[in-house]
C-alpha cells in the first residue's frame, strides 16, 4: 500500500489541482495492523484542540499583569518601611488573583467538559467496517466516509463521490459548492453540501491545510470584545494620568516636605495605589467566567466567550425554521397522487427514492418511515438534495427492466407557475404543512434541465413538530426589543403558517422576488419578518444587508445550507444536533438542542455588560480623584492627607465588597455601545467632585487643627469626606433599588461607622475624629458635593447622551 506524498502540494489561494491518481487504499480502509503501525510512527492527527487556556495561561494572564507589578513592587516597600495595616492593599491583591484564577479554572472545566460532548467525530472505514472515531484518532491514509454537512477535518483525496458537492468557501472565499470525483483533492475545512461519498487522508496533524480551524473553533478567548477593549483603552488613559502624578507626588514627599523618611514614603505610596483600577480587569474576567459557568449549567458551549456579550447587543435574530422553530422529526399526514397515478406505485417509486439515498434529511426519512422499499427496483444513478436546487432525484430500473426517473423536491420549483397542483400546494402550506412534489422527469439526471417539463405524479404532505419552547423564546425576543426574522428555504406561505402558530406576526415575503441590491434588501428585510425560498447565498446576503443597515445580527441554524450565514453574522448559533459544519463556524452551539437555552445567553450577557459598566464606574471615580489628590497636593506644597491603610479601608466599603456584588447580579438592560464614552462621562465628573471636596477639607482642616497630632486628625476627617462622597457614587450607581442593593449600601456604611465606634479599629486604621466643629464641616462638603453630583450626572445625561 502506498500513501499518496506531498506531490499535489495546495495552493491557498487556487486550492484545485489536477485530480490525483485514485487512492491506494482498499475499498475497506486500513487494517488494525495497518492503522497501529501509523500509531507507532506519529502519523496522527495529533493538533491539539483545546476549548480554553491552559492552567499555566490562566495563572499567568491573572498573576503578571502591568498593574500587578506596580502594586507587587510598592507592597514590598510598604513591608519594609510601615506597620502592616498600611500593607493591607497587599494581601487584598493577592485575594483577588487568587479568586480570578480559581473562577476561570471552573470555566476551563466547564467548557472542556461541553467540548469533548460537541465534538466532531468523523466515520472511518477499518477493516470493511464504518466506525465513529474522535478527531485525534486519525491516522494517515485512514478512509474517513463524509455525507451532508459533514465538515473534512484533514487534507484527503476522493476515493469515492456519489453526487459529492463540497463548499470550500470557509477557506477559498468562493461560494459555489464544487463537485468532486475520485482523485480530487479534498482540503480540511471544506464541508458537504450535497451527496456523499469517502476520501483518504493525505495530510494529518499539523501538516493538514487550515488544520487550526477546529482548534480555534473551541478555543476560549477573549479578544474581539468592546467591553475589553474599553477596558484596555480606559487602563492606557490611566497610565498616561499616573505617571506624571506619581512622578510629582513622590517629589512633593520625599524631598520638598521635610518629614519622616517612612511617613513620606508611606503617604506616597498611599497617593500612587489608589490610581490603579487593578480590580477592574480581575472583576471582567471573574464575571464572564461566571458567566460560562452559568451557560454550561444549561448544556451551553460557548465557543468564543465575547459571544456572551455579542448576543446581548443583538437588536435582530434571524431564524431558519427547520431545526430552530420546528424539531428534526416529520411525519407524513397525506399523500395525493395526481394525473391518475396509482397510489400503490406512488408508494413504491418513493420507496425506491428513500433506499437510493444513503444519508436521508428529515422529510426523506419521513418517507422511508411511511413507504416500503422497493426490493425489486434497482437505483442506477442519484442526484442528492440540494439546498440550491430544492429538490433530490435519482433513475431507476425497475423491477420489468423498463428504466424511470424521478424527482422529489420543492412543488413550486419542479411545476409551471400556471399549473393548477400550485393551488392546492398553497392551501395546505397555509396550514403550515410542507408539500412536497414527486414527479417523473424525462430527460436523463445530468441533464440541467433535468427538471423541465417533469410530469407530477403526487403530493407528499408533511407535518413538521413545532418545538415546544419555541413561542415562549420568540415571545422573549419581542418583549426585549429584539426583531425576530425568520428566513427559510421552504414555502414561503408554509413558513409563514408554522411562524404564525407559534405568535409571530408580520408580513410574509417570497425571496425570490426580493431585490437584489444590497439597500433594497434591507428596505425589505425592515418590513417584512417572515422570508421563505431563500438560497443559502441569500441567506448570507441578507445578513449583510441588515448589518449595512447598523443591526446587530444574530443567525441560528443547524443545516448546511446555514453555514455561510452563521460565518458572516455577528453571532452565529448553531444547534448541537446539527451539522459538523455549522457547529464548527457558530460561536454559540446549543448542545441541548433547546432554542429556549437562547434567552439565557441574552440574559447573561446583558448581566456582564450592563454590571461591568456600573462598576467601571466606580473604580474610574477611585481613580480619578487619586491623580487629582495628587496633582493638587504637588501644587500646595502639603503632605499627602492619606496612608495606605485608609484608602484599602474606602477602597474595600466602597468599591471592592459592592463591586463584586453588583458585578454579578441580575440586569436585563439591553446592551449598549460606545462602553469607553459612558464609563467616562460619569467617573470624570464624579472623581473631581470627590477630589475636590476631599482637598478643600483637608485644607479648612490645617488651618483648623494644630499642633501634635494635626495631621491624624486632618486625615480623618479627610476620609470621612471622601467615605460619605464616595458613598453616595455606589448609592447611585446601586439604582435602581431593591431590598438587596439597599441592603449592600447600608451594610457598608455600617462598615465605616464600626470602625469609627471601635477603640482597636480605631486605632489599627488610624481614624479619630476630633473635635464636633471639623466632622460636621466635612459632612456639609460632602452634602454639598452628592447635590453637585446628582445634578451634574443628570447635566451629563442631558447634555452628552449615548
Amino acid at each position: 500500500m502506498t500513501h499518496l506524498d506531498a506531490g499535489a502540494e495546495l495552493d491557498p489561494v487556487h486550492p484545485h489541482p489536477h485530480p490525483l491518481p485514485a487512492p491506494a487504499t482498499a475499498v475497506g480502509g486500513l487494517t488494525a495492523a495497518e492503522v497501529a503501525e501509523r500509531v507507532t510512527r506519529g502519523q496522527v492527527n495529533d493538533v491539539p484542540v483545546r476549548s480554553s487556556r491552559s492552567m499555566t495561561e490562566i495563572v499567568r494572564a491573572n498573576v503578571f499583569t502591568r498593574f500587578n507589578a506596580i502594586i507587587g513592587v510598592l507592597w514590598l516597600i510598604m513591608l519594609a518601611v510601615a506597620p502592616i495595616q498600611d500593607s493591607l492593599f497587599g494581601f487584598v491583591i493577592l485575594a483577588n488573583t487568587g479568586i480570578g484564577i480559581i473562577q476561570e479554572w471552573r470555566a476551563k472545566k466547564t467548557l472542556d467538559s461541553l467540548a469533548v460532548i460537541g465534538e466532531a467525530r468523523p466515520t472511518v472505514r477499518r477493516d470493511g467496517v464504518a466506525a465513529e472515531v474522535s478527531t485525534s484518532e486519525i491516522v494517515l491514509d485512514d478512509l474517513i466516509e463524509i455525507g451532508p454537512g459533514d465538515k473534512a477535518v484533514v487534507d484527503g483525496v476522493c476515493a469515492e463521490a456519489d453526487g459529492l458537492e463540497i463548499d470550500e468557501s470557509l477557506l477559498t472565499g468562493e461560494a459555489d459548492p464544487v463537485v468532486k470525483r475520485a482523485g480530487d483533492q479534498i482540503l480540511s475545512g471544506s464541508f458537504v453540501v450535497a451527496g456523499g461519498g469517502a476520501f483518504q487522508a493525505t495530510k494529518v496533524g499539523r501538516e493538514a491545510y487550515a488544520a487550526q480551524l477546529a482548534e480555534e473553533a473551541s478555543r476560549f478567548t477573549l479578544v474581539h470584545s468592546e467591553l475589553r477593549t474599553g477596558i484596555s483603552t480606559i487602563l492606557k488613559y490611566v497610565t498616561w494620568m499616573m505617571i506624571p502624578a506619581a512622578i510629582g507626588l513622590v517629589a512633593t514627599q520625599l524631598f520638598v516636605k521635610s518629614n519622616d523618611l517612612d511617613d513620606s514614603v508611606a503617604r506616597t505610596v498611599g497617593g500612587i495605589v489608589p490610581m490603579v483600577p487593578e480590580g477592574l480587569v480581575l472583576l471582567t474576567s471573574v464575571a464572564f467566567a461566571i458567566g460560562v459557568i452559568r451557560l454550561g449549567r444549561q448544556q451551553c458551549l460557548v465557543q468564543e466567550l465575547p459571544a456572551i456579550e455579542g448576543l446581548a447587543r443583538v437588536d435582530t435574530v434571524c431564524l431558519d425554521k427547520t431545526g430552530t422553530l420546528t424539531e428534526g422529526g416529520m411525519d407524513i399526514t397525506e399523500l395525493r397522487p395526481l394525473n391518475g397515478s396509482d397510489e400503490a406505485y406512488v408508494r413504491k417509486v418513493l420507496g425506491a427514492l428513500g433506499e437510493s439515498d444513503p444519508r436521508p434529511n428529515a422529510s426523506l426519512q419521513a418517507i422511508i418511515d411511511a413507504c416500503p422499499d422497493a426490493e425489486d427496483w434497482r437505483c442506477t444513478e442519484s442526484l442528492p438534495f440540494s439546498s440550491a436546487r430544492k429538490y433530490s432525484g435519482a433513475s431507476f430500473s425497475e423491477g420489468d427492466g423498463e428504466a424511470s426517473t424521478w424527482l422529489l423536491g420543492a412543488p413550486d420549483v419542479l411545476l409551471a407557475s400556471d399549473d393548477p397542483s400550485l393551488a392546492e400546494t398553497d392551501r395546505l402550506n397555509e396550514q403550515g404543512l410542507r408539500v412536497l412534489l414527486l414527479a417523473r422527469a424525462g430527460r436523463d439526471l445530468d441533464d440541467p434541465g433535468v427538471a423541465d417539463g417533469a410530469k407530477p405524479a403526487a403530493l407528499v404532505v408533511l407535518e413538521q413538530r413545532l418545538r415546544p419552547d419555541a413561542a415562549d423564546t420568540l415571545r422573549y425576543f419581542a418583549e426585549q426589543n429584539v426583531r425576530a426574522k425568520v428566513i427559510s428555504g421552504d414555502n414561503a406561505v408554509s413558513v409563514g403558517a408554522v411562524a404564525t402558530k407559534l405568535g409571530l406576526s408580520g408580513s410574509t415575503v417570497d425571496a425570490r422576488r426580493m431585490p437584489r441590491d444590497k439597500d433594497g434588501m434591507a428596505d425589505a428585510l425592515d418590513e417584512g419578518t417572515i422570508f421563505g425560498r431563500v438560497t443559502p447565498k441569500q441567506k448570507r446576503d441578507m445578513v449583510g444587508a441588515l448589518q449595512s443597515h447598523g443591526h446587530t445580527v444574530a443567525m441560528t441554524g443547524d443545516g448546511v445550507n446555514d453555514v455561510l450565514a452563521l460565518k458572516d453574522a455577528d453571532i452565529g448559533v448553531a444547534m448541537g444536533s446539527g451539522s459538523e459544519a455549522t457547529r464548527a463556524v457558530a460561536q454559540i452551539v446549543l448542545l441541548n438542542n433547546s432554542f429556549a437555552t437562547l434567552p439565557s445567553v441574552v440574559a447573561e450577557g446583558r448581566r456582564v455588560i450592563g454590571n461591568i459598566t456600573r462598576v467601571a464606574t466606580l473604580f474610574l471615580v477611585k481613580t480619578v480623584y487619586s491623580v487629582l489628590l495628587a496633582l493638587l497636593v504637588v501644587c500646595w506644597q502639603v503632605e499627602y492627607p492619606f496612608l495606605p491603610r485608609h484608602l484599602t479601608l474606602l477602597s474595600t466599603l466602597t468599591i471592592g465588597v459592592p463591586a463584586f456584588f453588583l458585578a454579578l447580579a441580575p440586569n436585563k438592560e439591553r446592551a449598549k455601545p460606545h462602553f469607553v464614552r459612558r464609563v467616562m462621562r460619569y467617573s470624570i465628573p464624579g472623581g473631581l467632585l470627590a477630589g475636590a471636596a476631599t482637598f478643600v477639607t483637608y485644607l479648612i482642616a490645617r488651618h483648623y487643627y494644630t499642633g501634635e497630632g494635626a495631621l491624624d486628625a486632618e486625615t480623618s476627617v479627610a476620609t470621612l469626606t471622601l467615605f460619605l462622597i464616595s458613598m453616595w457614587v455606589l448609592a447611585i450607581i446601586a439604582r435602581p433599588y431593591t431590598w438587596w442593593r439597599i441592603g449592600l449600601v447600608v451594610s457598608m456604611g455600617l462598615g465605616f461607622l464600626l470602625v469609627l465606634v471601635v477603640p482597636w479599629l480605631q486605632e489599627f486604621f488610624a481614624l479619630r475624629l476630633v473635635g464636633m466643629t471639623m466632622p460636621w464641616i466635612a459632612v456639609g462638603i460632602s452634602v454639598v458635593a452628592a447635590v453637585a453630583l446628582e445634578v451634574g450626572w443628570k447635566w451629563v445625561d442631558r447634555r452628552f447622551p449615548v
